[in-house]
């Protein structure tokens, strides 16, 4: 949540660096006290279930996590769980812990994107730099995540005729040409451009074409055969890219 004095960029970077959360979800409670101890040992939250629901039905964290999760669990099956985390909640990394090993569900696993397969029993400090490293992962995709909601907002303040100038101009087509595509005056493009650049916060074309990428990836993008660069048209020289 914004609070009053704070900037997107601000919510953004407090999300990101607010105290990781490590969910463990192995119906041992012998593992998971121990688990709970050494997450706590290493300056992490700890959240510990004994099954895949009470896992699910806990409300999701603002800030950075992992999960370390039992493929052999009482309700449902860590892999089918995985699955749903995979789509549902993208930036928490899991790493998988088991007691009895089983070569082909490891590989469905780390297919899956699972980050490290253990068994029981599992160095601690192996599990730690496991764990280092999920919540890594983590807070890069919440940046991420943060920096695309900027970024849509930023672009939902935007005109329809600006973002019709915006679709035009990170194909590669001049004023001149984007004014001919939309029957305007070149003036009057050059005035549109400006007040999108100044929106969406782009220093130059070249920004301006990655932020397109996020927002509106529909769009004819240069490179893609058949766009503006096919057609002689791209250019991101200071001549083309001047306001």
């Amino acid at each position: 949540m914004q609070r009053p004095g704070e900037t997107q960029g601000q919510v953004c970077a407090n999300v990101s660096q607010a105290l990781p959360v490590v969910f463990v979800v192995d119906d041992d409670v012998s593992v998971r006290e121990s688990l709970e101890l050494l997450i706590r040992s290493a300056g992490w939250q700890p959240q510990v279930f004994g099954a895949a629901q009470a896992f699910l039905a806990h409300p999701r964290v603002g800030g950075p996590s992992c999960l370390l999760l039992d493929v052999a669990l009482p309700d449902l099956h860590g892999l089918d769980l995985q699955r749903q985390i995979v789509a549902e909640r993208a930036d928490m990394p899991i790493i998988f812990i088991t007691g009895h090993p089983d070569v082909p569900v490891t590989v469905r696993a780390m297919k899956a994107g699972a980050i490290e397969f253990f068994t029981k029993p599992f160095n601690g400090e192996a599990l730690l730099d496991a764990i280092r490293d999920g919540i890594e992962r983590s807070r890069e995709a919440l940046d991420t995540q943060s920096e695309n909601r900027v970024l849509e907002a930023r672009y939902a303040a935007l005109t329809p005729r600006e973002r019709e100038v915006m679709a035009l101009v990170v194909r590669g087509l001049l004023n001149k040409q984007v004014a001919a595509e939309l029957g305007i005056s070149e003036i009057t493009v050059k005035g549109h451009r400006g007040r999108l650049m100044e929106k969406m916060a782009a220093g130059s074309l070249p920004e301006l074409v990655m932020m397109a990428a996020k927002v509106c990836p529909q769009a004819e993008a240069p490179w893609q055969p058949g766009g503006a660069r096919a057609k002689g048209r791209w250019s991101v020289s200071v001549a083309s890219a001047r306001l």
